[in-house]
Protein backbone atom coordinates (compact mmCIF):
# COMPACT_ATOMS: atom_id res chain seq x y z
CA UNK A 1 0.00 0.00 0.00
CA UNK A 2 1.65 3.26 -1.15
CA UNK A 3 2.60 5.15 1.48
CA UNK A 4 0.39 3.92 4.29
CA UNK A 5 0.43 1.66 6.98
CA UNK A 6 -1.78 -1.02 8.28
CA UNK A 7 -2.78 -0.91 12.05
CA UNK A 8 -4.38 -3.94 13.96
CA UNK A 9 -6.40 -2.13 16.79
CA UNK A 10 -7.44 -4.17 19.94
CA UNK A 11 -10.55 -2.71 21.51
CA UNK A 12 -12.68 -3.13 24.82
CA UNK A 13 -15.96 -1.50 25.45
CA UNK A 14 -18.62 -1.32 27.81
CA UNK A 15 -21.50 -1.42 25.17
CA UNK A 16 -24.14 0.06 27.62
CA UNK A 17 -24.16 3.50 26.46
CA UNK A 18 -23.05 2.95 22.95
CA UNK A 19 -25.89 2.20 19.60
CA UNK A 20 -23.71 -0.91 18.82
CA UNK A 21 -20.33 -0.76 16.52
CA UNK A 22 -21.09 0.52 13.34
CA UNK A 23 -21.55 4.88 12.94
CA UNK A 24 -25.06 5.97 12.73
CA UNK A 25 -26.13 9.44 12.60
CA UNK A 26 -26.96 11.20 15.71
CA UNK A 27 -26.49 8.13 17.34
CA UNK A 28 -23.37 7.42 19.83
CA UNK A 29 -21.20 4.53 18.72
CA UNK A 30 -18.19 3.14 19.09
CA UNK A 31 -16.91 3.12 15.50
CA UNK A 32 -18.14 7.00 15.89
CA UNK A 33 -16.33 7.87 18.85
CA UNK A 34 -12.82 5.89 17.79
CA UNK A 35 -12.97 8.08 14.43
CA UNK A 36 -13.56 11.05 16.15
CA UNK A 37 -10.76 10.84 18.42
CA UNK A 38 -8.46 9.80 15.85
CA UNK A 39 -9.70 12.71 14.03
CA UNK A 40 -8.39 15.05 16.94
CA UNK A 41 -5.05 13.39 17.50
CA UNK A 42 -3.93 13.25 14.08
CA UNK A 43 -5.87 15.40 12.19
CA UNK A 44 -9.54 14.79 10.15
CA UNK A 45 -9.19 11.89 7.66
CA UNK A 46 -5.46 11.27 8.41
CA UNK A 47 -6.21 7.66 9.74
CA UNK A 48 -8.99 5.50 7.16
CA UNK A 49 -10.79 2.57 6.13
CA UNK A 50 -11.77 1.19 9.85
CA UNK A 51 -12.80 -2.24 9.48
CA UNK A 52 -14.41 -4.25 12.41
CA UNK A 53 -14.26 -8.08 12.82
CA UNK A 54 -18.10 -7.99 14.29
CA UNK A 55 -20.24 -5.17 14.32
CA UNK A 56 -21.86 -5.75 17.64
CA UNK A 57 -25.38 -4.47 18.46
CA UNK A 58 -26.58 -1.85 20.44
CA UNK A 59 -26.01 -2.27 24.32
CA UNK A 60 -23.29 -5.74 23.31
CA UNK A 61 -20.32 -5.49 25.05
CA UNK A 62 -16.47 -6.19 23.95
CA UNK A 63 -13.37 -7.50 25.96
CA UNK A 64 -11.56 -8.45 22.74
CA UNK A 65 -13.01 -6.76 19.54
CA UNK A 66 -10.19 -6.34 16.76
CA UNK A 67 -10.48 -3.73 13.92
CA UNK A 68 -7.96 -2.19 11.64
CA UNK A 69 -7.15 1.15 9.52
CA UNK A 70 -4.91 3.10 7.59
CA UNK A 71 -2.62 5.67 8.36
CA UNK A 72 -0.21 7.85 6.31
CA UNK A 73 3.21 6.23 6.61
CA UNK A 74 4.79 9.08 7.63
CA UNK A 75 1.99 10.08 10.36
CA UNK A 76 2.40 6.60 11.86
CA UNK A 77 6.08 7.31 12.48
CA UNK A 78 5.63 10.77 14.35
CA UNK A 79 3.11 9.42 16.50
CA UNK A 80 4.12 5.43 17.24
CA UNK A 81 5.45 5.66 20.21
CA UNK A 82 2.82 7.92 22.09
CA UNK A 83 0.01 7.63 20.28
CA UNK A 84 -1.92 4.61 22.56
CA UNK A 85 -1.00 6.67 25.59
CA UNK A 86 -3.37 9.72 23.91
CA UNK A 87 -6.42 7.63 22.98
CA UNK A 88 -6.43 7.02 26.87
CA UNK A 89 -6.43 10.43 27.53
CA UNK A 90 -9.07 11.66 25.06
CA UNK A 91 -11.43 8.21 24.97
CA UNK A 92 -14.29 8.30 26.98
CA UNK A 93 -14.16 5.84 29.83
CA UNK A 94 -16.68 3.12 27.99
CA UNK A 95 -13.99 2.15 25.33
CA UNK A 96 -10.15 1.73 25.11
CA UNK A 97 -7.55 0.80 22.99
CA UNK A 98 -5.65 -1.90 24.18
CA UNK A 99 -2.93 -2.10 21.24
CA UNK A 100 -2.02 -1.23 18.14
CA UNK A 101 0.42 -3.00 15.77
CA UNK A 102 1.74 -2.60 12.66
CA UNK A 103 0.43 -5.81 10.05
CA UNK A 104 0.89 -6.30 6.67
CA UNK A 105 -1.38 -4.42 3.63
CA UNK A 106 -3.53 -7.39 3.02
CA UNK A 107 -4.41 -7.95 6.75
CA UNK A 108 -8.11 -7.67 6.60
CA UNK A 109 -9.96 -7.45 10.59
CA UNK A 110 -12.85 -8.88 9.13
CA UNK A 111 -12.52 -11.08 6.61
CA UNK A 112 -8.85 -12.34 7.96
CA UNK A 113 -10.51 -14.14 10.93
CA UNK A 114 -10.84 -17.10 11.54
CA UNK A 115 -13.08 -17.28 14.44
CA UNK A 116 -15.40 -15.28 16.89
CA UNK A 117 -15.78 -16.09 20.29
CA UNK A 118 -18.85 -14.96 22.41
CA UNK A 119 -19.51 -15.28 26.21
CA UNK A 120 -22.80 -14.86 27.90
CA UNK A 121 -23.43 -14.40 31.10
CA UNK A 122 -26.51 -15.62 33.20
CA UNK A 123 -27.29 -15.26 37.00
CA UNK A 124 -30.02 -17.51 38.46
CA UNK A 125 -29.88 -16.13 41.98
CA UNK A 126 -32.97 -15.44 43.65
CA UNK A 127 -31.62 -12.32 44.90
CA UNK A 128 -30.70 -11.01 41.04
CA UNK A 129 -27.78 -9.59 40.12
CA UNK A 130 -25.31 -7.97 42.15
CA UNK A 131 -24.80 -4.25 41.42
CA UNK A 132 -21.18 -4.11 39.95
CA UNK A 133 -22.13 -6.80 37.43
CA UNK A 134 -25.87 -5.18 36.45
CA UNK A 135 -24.47 -3.97 33.08
CA UNK A 136 -22.73 -7.53 31.70
CA UNK A 137 -24.55 -10.19 33.64
CA UNK A 138 -28.34 -10.92 32.70
CA UNK A 139 -30.83 -12.22 35.82
CA UNK A 140 -32.85 -15.06 35.01
CA UNK A 141 -36.02 -15.63 37.44
CA UNK A 142 -36.11 -19.44 37.50
CA UNK A 143 -33.14 -21.75 38.19
CA UNK A 144 -31.00 -23.08 35.38
CA UNK A 145 -29.77 -26.65 35.15
CA UNK A 146 -26.14 -26.68 33.85
CA UNK A 147 -26.34 -30.10 32.91
CA UNK A 148 -29.59 -29.49 30.54
CA UNK A 149 -28.51 -25.66 28.56
CA UNK A 150 -25.14 -27.86 28.32
CA UNK A 151 -27.73 -30.84 27.02
CA UNK A 152 -29.28 -28.20 24.69
CA UNK A 153 -25.82 -26.88 23.40
CA UNK A 154 -24.41 -30.00 22.31
CA UNK A 155 -26.74 -30.25 19.12
CA UNK A 156 -25.97 -26.88 18.03
CA UNK A 157 -22.43 -27.63 17.74
CA UNK A 158 -21.28 -28.31 13.75
CA UNK A 159 -22.03 -26.99 10.42
CA UNK A 160 -25.93 -26.25 9.90
CA UNK A 161 -28.37 -23.93 8.41
CA UNK A 162 -28.96 -21.19 11.57
CA UNK A 163 -32.04 -19.96 9.57
CA UNK A 164 -34.08 -20.15 12.90
CA UNK A 165 -31.97 -18.40 15.16
CA UNK A 166 -30.97 -15.53 12.77
CA UNK A 167 -32.31 -12.25 11.44
CA UNK A 168 -32.32 -12.53 7.78
CA UNK A 169 -30.80 -10.29 5.04
CA UNK A 170 -31.24 -9.97 1.88
CA UNK A 171 -28.68 -12.46 -0.59
CA UNK A 172 -27.01 -13.07 2.78
CA UNK A 173 -26.64 -16.87 3.90
CA UNK A 174 -27.14 -18.49 6.82
CA UNK A 175 -25.10 -21.20 7.15
CA UNK A 176 -22.60 -21.12 9.69
CA UNK A 177 -19.84 -23.74 11.35
CA UNK A 178 -20.50 -23.67 15.47
CA UNK A 179 -16.91 -25.37 16.52
CA UNK A 180 -17.81 -24.71 20.59
CA UNK A 181 -20.75 -24.18 22.19
CA UNK A 182 -20.88 -25.02 26.42
CA UNK A 183 -21.85 -23.31 29.56
CA UNK A 184 -19.96 -23.47 32.76
CA UNK A 185 -20.84 -22.23 36.42
CA UNK A 186 -18.29 -20.22 38.14
CA UNK A 187 -17.50 -20.16 41.61
CA UNK A 188 -19.67 -16.72 42.08
CA UNK A 189 -22.59 -19.24 41.10
CA UNK A 190 -22.56 -17.23 37.48
CA UNK A 191 -23.52 -19.39 34.42
CA UNK A 192 -21.63 -18.37 31.20
CA UNK A 193 -21.77 -19.76 27.93
CA UNK A 194 -18.81 -19.44 25.57
CA UNK A 195 -20.25 -19.35 22.02
CA UNK A 196 -17.49 -19.96 18.83
CA UNK A 197 -18.13 -19.79 15.09
CA UNK A 198 -16.45 -18.98 11.69
CA UNK A 199 -18.27 -15.92 11.86
CA UNK A 200 -22.32 -15.23 13.18
CA UNK A 201 -25.22 -13.84 11.63
CA UNK A 202 -27.39 -11.47 13.42
CA UNK A 203 -28.94 -11.92 16.40
CA UNK A 204 -27.57 -15.40 16.12
CA UNK A 205 -25.90 -15.25 19.57
CA UNK A 206 -28.43 -14.07 21.69
CA UNK A 207 -31.36 -16.47 19.95
CA UNK A 208 -29.47 -19.35 21.02
CA UNK A 209 -28.78 -18.06 24.04
CA UNK A 210 -32.86 -17.38 24.65
CA UNK A 211 -33.11 -21.16 23.73
CA UNK A 212 -30.95 -22.73 25.83
CA UNK A 213 -32.06 -20.64 28.53
CA UNK A 214 -35.72 -21.97 27.90
CA UNK A 215 -34.84 -25.61 27.76
CA UNK A 216 -32.04 -24.56 31.09
CA UNK A 217 -35.19 -23.75 33.28
CA UNK A 218 -37.28 -26.68 32.19
CA UNK A 219 -39.86 -25.10 30.03
CA UNK A 220 -38.24 -26.67 26.45
CA UNK A 221 -36.86 -29.91 26.46
CA UNK A 222 -32.98 -30.13 26.12
CA UNK A 223 -33.48 -31.49 22.10
CA UNK A 224 -36.13 -28.64 21.71
CA UNK A 225 -33.42 -25.96 20.11
CA UNK A 226 -31.33 -28.02 18.07
CA UNK A 227 -34.83 -29.32 16.58
CA UNK A 228 -35.11 -25.84 15.31
CA UNK A 229 -32.64 -26.19 12.81
CA UNK A 230 -34.89 -27.82 10.39
CA UNK A 231 -36.34 -24.31 9.74
CA UNK A 232 -35.66 -22.03 6.98
CA UNK A 233 -36.79 -19.21 8.38
CA UNK A 234 -36.61 -17.22 11.65
CA UNK A 235 -38.41 -19.06 14.93
CA UNK A 236 -41.30 -16.84 16.25
CA UNK A 237 -40.66 -19.56 19.23
CA UNK A 238 -36.85 -18.36 20.01
CA UNK A 239 -37.15 -15.13 22.42
CA UNK A 240 -33.36 -13.23 21.57
CA UNK A 241 -31.73 -12.28 25.31
CA UNK A 242 -30.92 -9.11 26.51
CA UNK A 243 -27.98 -7.62 24.66
CA UNK A 244 -26.35 -6.70 27.83
CA UNK A 245 -25.61 -10.03 28.44
CA UNK A 246 -23.14 -10.53 25.57
CA UNK A 247 -19.40 -9.84 25.16
CA UNK A 248 -17.01 -10.26 21.92
CA UNK A 249 -13.90 -11.72 23.87
CA UNK A 250 -11.81 -12.84 21.52
CA UNK A 251 -10.86 -13.20 17.49
CA UNK A 252 -8.77 -15.45 15.86
CA UNK A 253 -6.28 -15.29 12.62
CA UNK A 254 -4.06 -17.17 11.34
CA UNK A 255 -0.63 -17.87 12.95
CA UNK A 256 1.08 -16.85 9.84
CA UNK A 257 0.30 -13.74 8.53
CA UNK A 258 1.38 -14.93 5.05
CA UNK A 259 -2.16 -16.61 5.07
CA UNK A 260 -3.82 -13.19 5.71
CA UNK A 261 -4.76 -12.90 2.37
CA UNK A 262 -5.71 -16.85 1.37
CA UNK A 263 -7.90 -16.49 4.52
CA UNK A 264 -9.59 -13.22 3.52
CA UNK A 265 -10.54 -14.66 0.27
CA UNK A 266 -11.53 -17.53 1.26
CA UNK A 267 -14.23 -15.89 3.97
CA UNK A 268 -15.14 -13.65 0.56
CA UNK A 269 -16.40 -16.84 -1.28
CA UNK A 270 -18.05 -18.81 1.24
CA UNK A 271 -20.75 -16.16 2.29
CA UNK A 272 -22.09 -12.88 2.03
CA UNK A 273 -20.35 -11.46 5.38
CA UNK A 274 -23.50 -10.47 8.23
CA UNK A 275 -23.65 -8.81 11.77
CA UNK A 276 -22.97 -10.80 14.94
Amino acid sequence: MDGRTRLRLDVSYDGTDFSGWAVQPTRRTVAGVLTETLDLVLGAGAATGLTVAGRTDAGVHATGQVCHLDLPATVWREHEGRLLRRLARLLPGDVRVRAMTEVPADFDARFSATFRRYEYRVTDAPWGVEPLRRRDTLAWPRPLDLAAVNAAAAGLVGEHDFAAYCRRKENATTLREVTRLDWRRDPDGILVATVQADAFCQNMVRSLVGAMLVAGDGRRPAAWPASLLTRRERSSEVTVAPAHGLALVEVGYPADPAEYARRADLTRRLRVPAEA
